[in-house]
């Protein structure tokens, strides 16, 4: 099976969202992996675009059919995961997948596609810098924020688990080194 992976995973306020985008508008032959989530849409998220928003009872039937390549609680009460049936239609159209997870589903990804997949860790200069980035956001509550950088904290002991890192303190040397490596791996 020659189908690769690309799995690209962030602390949120990484800029891992602007360096994705950025890298698909000059890719054709990668296509982003919609995943399924419990949460509500933020602001401008499109279902079956950013996420396939789904309810609890949804994506627990999912989970116990198997149907998951890889699930997590992410945050208290809210579910993320990638749907086996989303990969599968990216490679049914020659394409290679972008997956933007988590810490943890990406180490599962890994694990199970361990010679297709590359995972790569975008990291931000600081946590006070993802602070700012939060903040900067408007999207978040005094808790969900204190929630965000404790699991930042958190992920950023992890980059030395990826393939790659790629470090977000300049934007366009970031979005160099991004699709330097990706090259690298598909081409």
């Amino acid at each position: 099976m020659n189908n690769k992976i690309i799995i690209v995973t962030a602390p949120s306020g990484s800029g891992k969202t602007t360096l994705v985008k950025n890298l698909l508008s000059v890719r054709e032959d990668l296509e982003f992996s919609i995943s399924a989530t419990t949460r509500k849409p933020r602001m401008g998220e499109t279902n079956g675009k950013d996420y396939y928003f789904i309810s609890v009872d949804q994506f627990q039937n999912h989970i116990e059919k198997g149907e998951f390549v890889e699930w997590e609680m992410v945050y208290n009460g809210k579910y993320y995961g990638t749907l086996q049936e989303e990969l599968q239609r990216i490679w049914h159209s020659k394409k290679t997948p972008l997956i933007d997870i988590d810490v943890k589903g990406a180490m599962t990804i890994k694990s199970r596609f361990p010679e297709q997949s590359l995972t790569i860790f975008i990291k931000a200069p600081s946590l006070e810098e993802i602070r700012k980035r939060l903040i900067a956001r408007s999207s978040e509550t005094p808790e969900s924020l204190s929630e965000r950088l404790s699991k930042a904290e958190e992920e950023m002991g992890f980059s030395n688990q990826f393939d790659e890192v790629v470090l977000n303190d300049n934007l366009e040397k970031a979005m160099e080194g991004f699709e330097k490596i990706v090259s690298d791996f598909l081409d």
